[in-house]
């Protein structure tokens, strides 16, 4: 049976060096066997009412088996754990019934969608025993998006113990392009994901609040894919089309296969990329997706594989590569995992010739932009040397205008940056051309230490004086402890005082810390 690396980590003690603060990490050898089919979250039929495409969702506690007699406390939507897979079209009028069976409060983000604020999800807070129901326009093009819980303060453990599901929409572009399309055939869904259990095969979680925690978020010692542990995939000899949505709370995959076969990048978070990418190595953040094209037709196992991730070459500055170096063996990322075991089987798959043009992407000129916001993360979990304030509005944008934001980490750990409500591009990092795999539409960026990163961004629907968007470090942890600032969208020749947050908000999150929690 084939060896492969995992690891058990134990948090160990705390070294502090030039004010920094870093977790030691202890990394033991392990074993896993490939003995479990792939669970594939399944397709959610809508229910068509006037045009309009309805989801039911209902969250819920359950129990689920990891591991073979032992049963782990999870949430789930529509089961016991994760939820199912909502696959909609560019253009389609929708409306999801999300309704919460949980005992407790939480709210549901539609992660990656361009959508008005009073549906977004984060401060539409589902109480226990009720419904909520968002309506819109689909207005994004084809596309791997998700959901997940988004409840300030409990974000991290919510989605960690299963509220999120992957979303997939599909336009013209993508009914025209020769790709695997056969969902859970030759184009497969994989949702992965760190975790802790403990000897009676229970999920383990610790906020950053618990000085266990090591300061860049949660990190656990065993992978789930679609919430499999040890899975295989039985697939068709041809082009293999995978959907990676790292789900972690914390952790990024630097993802290849064993064999070192080469891979092609096909679209980032928000679409295609305008051509393929041929990668051997690719880190992928978390709350990132990315599309991948994977060639089994020599009909042998692969692996796809999580490899150590180098922080020193993506370091920028000279006291930014030092720090790295010195965390370099600190920090429990630099480890291989075996995520998934890719079995050909006998049955002929897609052996188009892979597209040499994907995506059509309409860039802005940089020279049109009326202004240059800037974000600054710390090692305090502040932007711009605040938490977020739900009563303060951090950035007022009117809508249409193009801006630059530009992005800086003056912390020792990277952070992912998100964005509400849009799709950006990135003009350069530390000066550069970014590389292909970070030249498509996103809506989460990696930003590591030292780095100035800009942005181009154009919020080109909704608008609201009231009801704003976030933007935030999607480190769970770091996003639970206020690591978030917020913005709202409006209308040209809005006056300042027009603009305030909702009081209904205000008085919901006057103490977040109570929500959560079972009734």
């Amino acid at each position: 049976m084939r060896r492969i690396l995992s690891a058990t980590v134990v948090v160990a003690s705390c070294l502090i060096f030039n004010g920094l603060l870093s977790a030691q990490i202890e990394i033991r050898n392990g074993s896993i066997a490939f003995q479990n089919r792939l669970a594939i979250p399944p397709l959610l039929n809508p229910v068509a009412k006037d045009g309009v495409k309805v989801f039911d969702l209902t969250l819920r506690q359950a129990e689920t088996e990891f591991f073979p007699g032992k049963r782990a406390t999870t949430y789930g939507i529509n089961g016991s754990y994760l939820g199912p897979t909502l696959r909609i079209r560019d253009g389609d009028q929708i409306r999801m019934r999300v309704t919460n069976d949980l005992g407790f409060d939480t709210t549901i983000h539609w992660h990656g969608m361009e959508i008005p604020a009073v549906m977004d999800g984060v401060y539409q807070v589902i109480k226990p025993d009720t419904t909520w129901e968002p309506s819109w326009t689909v207005r994004n093009q084809a596309s791997t998006l998700w959901y997940h819980a988004h409840l300030m303060g409990h974000t991290g453990e919510q989605v960690y113990r299963g509220l999120a599901g992957l979303i997939v929409v599909d336009d013209a572009n993508s009914d025209s392009l020769q790709l695997p399309r056969d969902y859970g055939v030759d184009d497969i869904p994989l949702i992965v994901q760190d975790k802790m259990f403990d000897s009676n095969g229970q999920l383990l979680y610790q906020p950053m609040t618990d000085q266990r925690a090591g300061p860049q978020g949660f990190l656990g010692d065993t992978i789930l894919v679609n919430g499999t542990y040890g899975p295989y995939v039985q697939v068709p000899r041809g082009w293999l089309r995978l959907r990676f949505l790292n789900a972690s709370n914390a952790r990024r995959f630097n993802i290849g296969f064993d064999d070192g076969r080469a891979f092609y990048q096909i679209a980032s978070d928000g679409g295609f990329l305008e051509t393929p990418v041929k990668e051997n190595r690719l880190v992928v953040g978390p709350a990132s997706r990315v599309e991948i094209l994977v060639d089994t037709t020599n009909g042998a196992t692969v692996h796809l594989m999580s490899y150590a991730v180098s922080d020193v070459q993506h370091a920028s500055g000279a006291f930014a590569k030092f720090i790295m170096k010195r965390l370099a063996q600190d920090k429990d990322e630099n480890q291989v995992f075996s995520l998934l075991e890719i079995r050909p089987n006998a049955e002929p798959g897609s052996a188009d010739p892979l597209p040499q043009r994907l995506n059509t992407i309409s860039r802005p000129d940089v020279k049109l932009a009326v202004r240059t916001r800037s974000f600054s993360m710390d090692r305090n979990s502040k932007i711009n040397g605040r938490k977020m304030t739900v009563s303060v509005i951090d950035q007022v944008i009117k809508k249409d205008d193009v801006e630059i934001w530009q992005l800086s980490d003056n912390s020792p750990n990277f952070h992912p940056f998100h964005v509400h409500n849009v799709q950006f591009l990135v003009v350069d990092v530390n000066g550069k051309q970014p590389d292909p795999s970070r030249q498509g539409w996103l809506d989460t960026v990696l930003v590591y230490p030292g780095d100035r990163i800009r942005l181009l961004v154009q919020f080109k629907y909704y608008s609201d004086p009231h009801h704003p968007y976030m933007f935030h470090c999607h480190i769970l942890e770091h996003e639970d402890m206020g690591m978030m600032g917020q913005f709202v969208v409006v209308d040209r020749g809005t006056k300042p005082g027009e603009v305030s947050v909702d009081p209904a908000y205000v008085a919901e999150y006057s103490n977040p810390m109570d929500m959560g929690k079972e009734k």
